[in-house]
């Protein structure tokens, strides 16, 4: 049981560590060759030089030697807090904005909170001593500022209860101001927004199959059908992954040459020779430079061949298309209405813009992802529940007692005031988050199992399911597990009917578990996440080892996005540790105002100068957010009414029911008043947009705008950076491709009976639907149609 020595030990060495980290990224930030890396996102706009490419001189293109500018070092967090919320959205997109809304939200909530319980809760705990009368239960001095202070059927009880309301209140006050706030500022974006691809397309799934038309004149005629005068164009979307893996292969290959060509250019005296065997470590020695211009040229092959099959074969097309319609208003109607009265064919939604598509989903048969998503649903209830088994075992391991029993030749050391100290105060919070580390790539990979078609949707699916499992393993597995082996002795020896006594203290003791967890976390990990110690390694040695053109230092420098999938879960779980300990223990709550505040400047400089967001949603996951927030607060309503249920409050205890009851009426009130803004989009919105887009680009070219947009980028860009002479024939592919993926193909005359009531072509509509005699001279030619 960490006592109040122990947490300040452990605050220590967090806080020494988070200034080392500071001090580090401070020094490292300010030097010539380390710009690119602190600042990608202004380098990636194009709006910042690189210094190492100034008229100074050599030493000071390297280093900086202006040692005024080392005694600011921490002059970066006021200038991340200057550049207000609009310019934000104009800069980073309004996802980022949002995001650091949720740190906000934190410090909203959290700080009259925390006034309020140190006002009142903190007097009434501290004032009793009951924890010194009770002789079967381990306890720390940070209890005795807790509700297990609180002699048994005590009428103090009523403050915390009192406490619960006002705390409730305030909560469900502030959400709904933010999501009235972030709604309105959605609807305000969307219109503002400048013209993208996804504003005028859908994705359409599960095309039924047709044995008189392919599938791109099946999407074509039933959309000229319903849709006659608003239907524009389509892209069929192409089973084209084992293409995009020749290609990512051949890219690995490509860098392995530029590294053996930089090694050579280096030091021409000798040619670079490699091993073939296993890992390069044994077989025959050949030149480096030959094998992988070999391998190049024989993949580059394998790619032009594998993209023909794709552009030949009908097996290759899948049943889903992008459609794209001439204004917002139609394709908003089409995408929140149904389109067939059997309701699983010709689904469609809101197609993701081109940058969110997760190309390899759209490839999984529909009628699989039922079967997909019950196997995944099956994997993760298992993983979770059998994850909590070696999370105990290490969370009892790293304690006193648990390093004794295992190690009982270590009895001197860790008896040691000081180690003593580190082991209750720094291990158990560190140990579980190395713990963690693995967790977010297996819940992404389940997310890609499960079939979701964009990127924010697999982050959404990921960031849910790590919420998840934080609820389940490292708050309820380290409450129950926790209290289990430190309090099991006691529980053996005592009667049955004084358990739920000892566990209904027990719980709140868990608070210090928690603190050290924050400062590990909280205060440590986002400290660490500034220096950006991984992305500064891995940007020189690729710019050492691979740079050959600015186009390489780009991908070197390029930091990725802020990644949804694992941080927010990281708030989440913050939000739930205060909400719950805001009346069993509001010592904790300092912790987690101090993690929002620092959290909240260090993002907010990360999204300025760092990440390059890579989509942009609108801020479509805040009901999730808030959702999330409102089940920690059940959470802590209902541990507090079972807490005092155990603590001989029981006529007190029904007081509590109509605070979980409120909170669901709450969120049920909020779904339907705000949550619309999220997942539709107002057709009064649309058809101003289109109002004025039509008033101001009379002469538009649409069409020409969306034929490209949706292409899979294995087609889209013919591997610009090859010099072999497949290129040619990869061009020829690529156009070939793109008359028949930008949905511009002429109408094929059609055997089916329902051709007779296709409307010919209308005024409006004329100029995106070809003639069918068109299609018949191609098909007389023997050669695809003309883009």
């Amino acid at each position: 049981m960490a006592t109040l020595s122990d947490i300040s030990l452990s605050a220590a060495i967090n806080l020494l560590s988070a200034f080392i980290f500071l001090v580090a990224f401070a020094i490292l930030r300010l030097q010539p060759f380390n710009d690119r890396v602190y600042f990608p996102k202004w380098y990636l706009k194009g709006l910042r030089a690189s210094p190492t490419n100034s008229s100074r001189g050599a030493v000071t293109r390297v280093v900086n030697l202006d040692f005024r500018s080392y005694l600011r070092f921490l002059n970066w967090m006021p200038e991340a807090l200057k550049m207000p919320e609009p310019e934000l959205i104009d800069h980073a997109g309004l996802d980022s904005a949002v995001y650091l809304r949720i740190y906000l939200l934190g410090l909203k909530i959290f700080v009259p909170i925390a006034c309020l319980a140190f006002a009142v809760l903190v007097p009434v705990n501290v004032t009793n001593h009951t924890l010194d009368k009770v002789a079967n239960v381990t306890a720390s001095n940070i209890d005795n500022l807790s509700i297990s202070n609180i002699p048994l059927e005590s009428q103090r009880f009523w403050a915390h209860i009192v406490m619960a309301y006002a705390f409730t209140f305030w909560t469900l006050y502030v959400l709904m101001k933010e999501y009235e706030k972030v709604a309105s500022m959605r609807l305000a974006f969307l219109a503002s927004e400048k013209r993208r691809p996804d504003q005028f397309t859908v994705l359409v799934q599960n095309v039924p199959p047709d044995p008189d038309e392919s599938v791109s004149e099946l999407v074509e005629h039933f959309f000229l059908v319903n849709h006659p005068d608003h239907y524009l164009t389509h892209q069929e979307v192409y089973n084209a992954n084992k293409l995009a893996s020749l290609v990512k292969k051949k890219k690995s290959l490509r860098n392995w040459l530029d590294f053996y060509q930089l090694k050579y250019f280096r030091n021409q005296a000798q040619r670079p020779m490699i091993k073939t065997g296993f890992l390069g470590c044994r077989g025959e020695k050949v030149d480096a430079i030959d094998l992988y211009t070999s391998k190049i040229e024989k993949i580059s092959m394998e790619i032009a061949e594998e993209r023909a099959r794709v552009a030949k074969d009908p097996k290759a097309i899948m049943p889903v298309a992008f459609v794209s319609f001439k204004t917002r208003w139609a394709a908003a109607v089409c995408a929140q209405t149904q389109q067939s009265r059997n309701p699983t064919l010709w689904l469609t939604e809101w197609a993701p813009e081109p940058r969110d598509v997760y190309w390899q989903n759209l490839a999984i048969p529909y009628v699989s992802l039922t079967i997909r998503r019950l196997i995944i649903g099956v994997a993760f209830f298992f993983l979770t529940f059998f994850f909590m088994i070696p999370i105990a075992m290490v969370q009892s391991l790293a304690s006193i007692e648990g390093i004794e029993k295992a190690a009982p030749f270590l009895e001197p050391i860790v008896e040691t005031d000081f180690i003593k100290s580190f082991i209750q105060g720094f291990l158990p919070g560190i140990i579980l988050k190395l713990f963690l580390i693995f967790l977010p790539t297996i819940l992404m990979m389940m997310s890609k199992f499960e079939g979701f078609n964009s990127l924010s949707s697999l982050e959404r699916r990921s960031a849910t399911r790590f919420y998840i499992f934080n609820i389940v393993n490292v708050f309820l597995g380290s409450i129950i597990a926790g209290t289990a082996f430190e309090q099991l002795n006691t529980f053996l020896k005592q009667s049955t009917s004084d358990i739920p006594k000892t566990i209904g203290v027990a719980i709140p003791m868990k608070a210090t578990f928690f603190i050290t967890y924050i400062m590990v976390d909280g205060w440590a990990g986002v400290a660490g996440e500034i220096l950006m110690l991984k992305p500064l390694i891995f940007y020189h040695l690729k710019n050492f080892f691979l740079v050959k053109t600015e186009k390489d230092r780009e991908e070197a420098m390029d930091p990725g996005s802020l990644g949804f999938d694992t941080k927010e879960p990281r708030i989440q779980f913050y939000f739930l540790l205060g909400l719950v300990y805001s009346t069993v223990t509001p010592v904790l709550l300092p912790f987690i105002i101090i993690f929002f505040a620092f959290a909240y400047v260090v993002f907010r400089h990360q999204i300025i100068n760092v990440y390059n967001q890579e989509y942009e949603s609108a801020a479509s996951f805040w009901p999730a957010v808030h959702g999330r927030v409102l089940i920690a607060l059940i959470i802590a309503q209902l541990l507090m009414m079972g807490l005092l249920s155990t603590k001989g409050a029981a006529l007190a205890t029904p007081f509590l029911i109509a605070l979980p009851v409120l909170t669901f009426w709450f969120y049920r009130f909020c779904q339907g008043r705000y949550e619309p803004a999220f997942v539709r989009y107002p057709l009064q919105e649309a058809m101003m947009k289109d109002t004025l887009e039509r008033a101001r680009e009379p002469n538009l070219n649409l069409k020409g705008y969306l034929q490209q947009a949706y292409v899979h980028p294995v087609f889209k860009s013919a591997d610009e950076d090859d010099d072999d002479n497949v290129e040619d024939d990869e061009d020829g592919d690529l156009a070939y491709l793109s008359g028949k993926i930008d949905g511009d193909t002429a109408l094929v005359p059609t055997k089916r009976q329902s051709r007779r009531s296709t409307p010919a072509p209308s005024r409006v509509s004329a100029g995106s639907s070809p003639s069918m005699s068109e299609e018949r001279s191609h098909a007389t030619k023997g050669g695809p149609p003309e883009p």
